[in-house]
């Protein structure tokens, strides 16, 4: 071998390196796409929930010792409307945007993250779509992670939304920032986690529904659509556009109201338990006891209380997210 000819032994040490560096990059640049993106979609998607979002939580912390203050969602939109207007409704979205771009932006990012895992152990092929059952498990995967992203924020979140019970002070009173240090200086740093239990339940069941709702109706209307092929050509041109917009929005809207419903006493509980008083005397509840009270108090309905605004807000707000997702990856791509 002539002497300037790199060894065998080098040239595939160099392509090897080489490899490794391109694939770092993608993955860099998908995990920068994901955060961006996600964000994006994430704060479109949280104005349109909010109001909704506030009824929820103002109707899952009612008191139980106290006769009920609203008697349902469009009493409480009223109520609401008339006691603060529709800025009320919206009071504190501030931290929400915040905590809307860090969920969804987590939710798929590290729904990504577990779709390489089962390309690293060898569970699935990149060459391949993944099946409904591996994608129900990336979601699992992405909301048992973000629950401990989304606790804090939520915790926040529902302190401000429903504070006539959270503080026992005026509403107008209740900022993001007073929140977040009465929490500190009563509960320490661990007290931002208070309702984690809850969150992860919701999370990593929710999200598993979420993602793997959105595929299995995705996945239905390629094949619908792909029926009206009269060759192959077409059949593969079919399955290689975009979905309608309206098919697109149906997914979406079937992965949000799945979310919610399916695991929404576990978000019940942990909206009661977010809004205890902070600093107070009385003892904080476990998930189980909080969840063992509501059930004797007031038995299933009491658990799917506010489950009904949370679906109607959550259809049209996640079909925005999963269109604007989708849209800005497909269209703005990073690599």
């Amino acid at each position: 071998m002539n002497k300037m000819e790199p060894s065998p032994v080098a040239v595939t040490s160099t392509v090897a390196a080489s490899d490794i560096a391109l694939k770092s990059k993608t993955a860099l640049l998908d995990a920068v796409e994901d955060v961006t993106y996600g964000s994006i979609a994430g704060i479109v998607g949280k104005y349109i929930e909010y109001p909704f979002d506030t009824v929820k939580v103002r109707l899952q912390s009612q008191p139980d010792h106290l006769p009920l203050r609203y008697t349902g969602p469009l009493d409480c939109f009223r109520q609401s409307l008339k006691s603060d207007g529709i800025a009320g409704l919206y009071r504190g979205i501030s931290a929400p945007l915040v905590g809307a771009a860090a969920e969804t932006s987590s939710l798929f990012l590290f729904e990504s993250v577990g779709r390489e895992a089962l390309y690293t152990a060898g569970l699935a092929s990149r060459e391949k779509d993944l099946s409904l059952t591996a994608l129900y498990f990336t979601g699992g995967f992405s909301g048992f992670f973000a629950s401990f992203v989304l606790t804090p924020i939520e915790l926040v979140k529902c302190k401000i939304q429903a504070p006539a019970h959270a503080e026992g002070r005026a509403a107008s009173a209740m900022s993001p920032a007073a929140v977040i240090q009465n929490i500190f200086r009563h509960d320490g740093l661990k007290g931002f986690w208070h309702g984690q239990l809850g969150t992860l339940i919701r999370e990593a069941g929710g999200s598993a529904a979420w993602f793997g709702a959105k595929e299995t109706v995705t996945k239905f209307f390629y094949r619908m659509n792909a029926k009206s092929a009269t060759s192959a050509s077409e059949r593969d041109a079919i399955l290689a556009k975009s979905l309608p917009l309206w098919q697109q929005a149906c997914a979406g809207a079937s992965a949000g109201v799945s979310y919610n419903f399916l695991f929404f006493p576990a978000d019940t509980i942990k909206s009661r338990m977010q809004t205890m008083p902070v600093g107070g005397t009385e003892v904080k509840r476990t998930f189980w006891n909080e969840g063992v009270a509501l059930w004797r108090q007031h038995g299933l309905k009491g658990l799917y209380r506010g489950c009904g605004i949370t679906c109607l807000r959550s259809a049209p707000s996640s079909a925005f997210i999963f269109i604007v997702y989708d849209g800005l990856k497909r269209n703005f791509p990073m690599h």
